[in-house]
């Protein structure tokens, strides 16, 4: 099974799904994905007959690299076919409230809006000797567009969220781990076996009580719209500052969306930046 645009493929089993993004060649998020994605959460709204969904990547290097800077307006329209508003941070707060148990079981690289988006599922593994996670948008000159204040602030507290946001630099799966990014850190080698029989387990339980308790600790640990809202305008609003507007076009230069070698270091180029 695969989605609209491709960019998703969807394996049942049982009362399980696995969701495989592949969004060749980096798996930035671009108007396909957000629109699979849309098309995912509203089946998952619905509640039957799946109660887990495990996301994972086709690409070993990438979970979700972050966005496609070259495609803004077209993602956002995308995101806007569910939620009425143009706005990745509400697209991905709507994920966190839909019935199904989500677990992002991340082996490459997540940074901005894919970090956003595993913490945006309810459980996160990482594989201990291949996954990399940033909050890279501080070293572009702006605030995050997509949630990242509002989810490391309750997931790591005050310092923690100022560390990562503020450095851009990518982290371990044995530090996000620590810090409370991610539920654990799993030996690469036995990280898709034990997701699979974690989700199996929970996909057994009664599904009402599941999403009972998933919508309580929403109410309890969930911004506001609000607070995503503003966030999203945020983004938008630094992006034409001057200052932002050289540091991304730096990083352009660098291969920042184009160069896999440039992604998969991406931290150290940030670090470079004058």
């Amino acid at each position: 099974m695969t989605s609209t645009h491709g960019t998703l493929k969807l394996r049942p089993d049982g009362k399980v799904l696995f969701v495989e993004i592949d969004a060749p060649p980096l798996n930035m998020l671009g108007p396909e994905l957000v629109g699979d994605l849309v098309e995912l959460i509203q089946v998952l709204d619905q509640g039957a007959p799946y109660s887990v969904v495990v996301f994972s990547s086709a690409n070993p290097n990438f979970f979700i690299a972050h966005v496609d800077t070259t495609k803004i307006k077209e993602y956002r329209a995308a995101a806007a076919a569910l939620t009425g508003e143009p706005s990745i941070a509400l697209l991905f707060r709507r994920l966190s409230k839909t019935k199904a148990v989500t677990i992002a079981q991340i082996e490459g690289r997540v940074r901005g809006a894919g970090s956003e988006f595993i913490m945006a599922c309810d459980l996160r593994f990482g594989a201990r000797e291949t996954a990399i996670f940033n909050q890279n948008e501080g070293g572009m000159g702006v605030l995050p567009g997509g949630g990242a204040t509002q989810y490391l602030s309750r997931l790591m507290g005050r310092g923690r969220a100022l560390e990562v946001l503020l450095t851009a630099d990518d982290y371990s799966a044995d530090v996000a781990e620590l810090y409370g990014w991610i539920n654990r850190a799993i030996p690469q080698a036995g990280i898709a076996d034990f997701i699979s029989k974690l989700a199996h387990r929970i996909a057994r339980f009664p599904a009402r009580g599941l999403q009972e308790i998933k919508a309580r600790m929403n109410e309890l640990t969930l911004a506001p719209d609000d607070a995503f809202r503003h966030d999203s305008d945020a983004f938008l609003q630094g992006l034409q500052d001057p200052s932002a507007q050289a540091a991304v076009k730096h990083a352009v230069e660098k291969g920042f969306g184009t160069s896999e070698q440039a992604e998969l270091t991406l931290g150290a180029l940030l670090g470079e930046f004058e």
